[in-house]
């Protein structure tokens, strides 16, 4: 099988750090803005798009900074990943997102998928 293409994007989040991580690490905040529902059982979330499920574990969790996933029909070597950034000097927020794609087709339309769902994510916290 071949390798997946390792891709990270950086979306600014006009919003608190606290606020940010509860809507990226919590099923009731990645509910808002991620997948119709989220369900967990211990490290184990299934999100839920209506028809369909699909279940991740959780790898790392970092409070306030960064949060891992991998999703549990996928390669081993993969995951993805939210980290918050806070700029030294001007104190803005961003949200990192790092993910894989099958190929720079796949990629392209993971980024725009990923995009649409950065705008539901700001939408729930009013940024």
């Amino acid at each position: 099988m071949n390798s997946k293409i390792k891709y990270e994007l950086e979306f600014p989040i006009k919003s608190s750090v606290r606020i940010l991580f509860n809507q990226i690490s919590t099923p009731s905040g990645l509910s808002e803005w991620f997948s119709n529902d989220v369900n967990i059982k211990s490290n184990i979330f299934t999100f839920i798009w209506d028809n369909d499920s699909q279940d991740a574990e959780l790898l790392n969790k970092k409070n306030n900074q960064s949060i891992r996933f991998k999703w549990l029909d996928e390669p081993k070597n993969t995951y993805f990943e939210f980290n918050i950034i806070v700029d030294e000097i001007t104190l803005d927020t961003s949200l990192i997102v790092i993910d894989f794609a099958d190929d720079e087709e796949d990629m392209e339309e993971a980024k725009l998928l990923w995009e649409k769902q950065i705008e539901k994510l700001r939408q729930s916290i009013g940024s």
